[in-house]
């Protein structure tokens, strides 16, 4: 089919790391002239990235397939579903093409077969960073692609492969050019950020005149030069974690670590085949908040894990009243097509899990309520993401977005997204802060 203007309609599903290929794939549409459009019926043909990773988020994608072919009728599905290539064709025969995670010439392939190039791929500038599905003011910096883990509940290795890691140079440069356009916080985010440059076995590169080792230390570094809020995500902790802490005490990078520590009980972390689960983590964790007092510790849990008990439960809860976790997500367990954890026997029933979850997440939100109301009467420095009648909703240096809390500026009406802004905190709930504004930062 040739269209003198082809549209494109794009649906991105899925974690931090489909949106940032999501970016990719609609930099590079918009780079040969394509538009981009929200509307179903506005489009010549759809794309859908999926994600495969639970259940539930496996039924997400195809009920997103169906709708884009129901809506539209060309569809063209790529991500981590795209893996399961046997199951989206038993479901939706009539899509067009069917590619997996980061397989972006693929889907580029398939767009080109169903709409052809525009004549001039120069009628729509891209800019220097290419096209973001976030706001202005932040932007996810993935590192590397993969995981050289294989977790038993996990089946991302197989969709993702194994750790590539990108050239640190070339990451910061990126990050540079995030800057200079506007980006206040950079998100680094991987399947496992602590092993960012072992595949590469810490390649040396030069930025800025000067060595740089593909580490996340020497990147930890480098991104801290550049003036905006950088928070590390999906950082495993192993010993050279340390490192980064004094650069956070420093004030180089946020004092900020997102540690999936998934469970506390050396069986059930050994049934998972998780990777750096320490003894001495809670020894740590006081040490790192003995250099940096203002330190943000958020973690993932999966309760209910195949043959987890009462006492290994028990267990979980003790270490999360130890570890004074500031933020806290979990999930009930939910077996996986393809993950090993299927084969583990005493599968636990899913009333106890779904009661398990519920009475795990109320303690965490007494924790966190503690925490958040020892913060009233303090001074934040904010950054705003929306500005409404009812005043700004923003984020601290604890909070990042879409899965932390946020501070409430009541008085915030002045302030607009992407701006920092210093607030005194006077009210605390389970999550969230409200505070009044004291100034604008800049």
């Amino acid at each position: 089919m040739s269209v003198r203007n082809p549209k494109v309609g794009f649906v991105s599903l899925g974690c931090p790391k489909a949106l940032v290929d999501s970016e990719r794939i609609l930099t590079q549409l918009k780079a040969e002239g394509y538009e981009i459009v929200p509307r179903y019926d506005k489009a010549h043909a759809v794309i859908v990235n999926t994600c495969g990773f639970i259940d539930a988020a496996v039924q997400e994608s195809l009920d997103a397939i169906g709708e884009a072919l129901h809506e539209n009728g060309k569809v063209i599905v790529t991500g981590c579903l795209g893996k399961r290539d046997a199951l989206i064709r038993e479901a939706y025969p009539g899509v067009l093409a069917i590619s997996g995670p980061q397989d972006y010439a693929s889907v580029m392939g398939a767009v080109h077969a169903a709409l052809p190039k525009p004549h001039d791929p120069f009628v729509d500038l891209v800019p220097d960073t290419g096209i973001k599905l976030t706001p202005k003011h932040y932007a996810y910096l993935k590192i590397s692609e993969g995981c050289n883990h294989r977790c038993t509940f996990c089946i991302i290795p197989s969709m993702r492969g194994n750790l590539v890691s990108r050239p640190i140079d070339e990451v910061l440069v990126e990050a540079e050019k995030l800057v200079r356009a506007g980006v206040k916080e950079l998100l680094v985010i991987s399947q496992d950020t602590s092993a960012y440059g072992v595949d590469v076995r810490y390649a040396e590169r030069t930025w800025r005149g000067n060595p740089y080792a593909t580490r996340m230390t020497d990147l930890c570094r480098g991104l801290g030069e550049l003036g905006a809020w950088v928070r590390l995500h999906y950082v495993y902790p192993y010993p050279h974690v340390d490192e980064v802490i004094p650069l956070m005490a420093e004030g180089r990078i946020l004092p900020y670590l997102d540690i999936p520590f998934q469970h506390a009980s050396p069986r059930i972390l050994k049934l998972m085949k998780r990777p750096a689960h320490s003894e001495k983590t809670l020894d740590r964790i006081h040490a790192w908040r003995k250099l940096c007092p203002d330190l943000t510790l958020r973690s993932t849990f999966i309760v209910g894990f195949t043959g987890e008990t009462d006492a290994e439960f028990e267990e979980l809860l003790d270490f999360l009243r130890e570890t004074q976790l500031d933020r806290v997500g979990a999930f009930a367990y939910s077996p996986v097509d393809g993950a090993q954890a299927n084969d583990l026997p005493d599968p636990v029933p899913e009333e106890l899990k779904e009661d398990r979850l519920e009475r795990f997440m109320e303690a965490q939100a007494e924790i966190s309520a503690a925490k958040l109301r020892k913060k009233i009467g303090r001074t934040l420095t904010v950054l705003v993401d929306e500005v409404n009648a009812d005043g700004a909703v923003a984020r601290s240096a604890a909070d990042a977005p879409e899965i932390d809390g946020v501070v409430r500026v009541m008085d915030g009406q002045s302030l607009k997204p992407g701006q920092f802004a210093n607030v005194r905190v006077t009210g605390a709930g389970a999550h969230d802060l409200e505070g009044i504004l004291l100034a604008a930062a800049d």
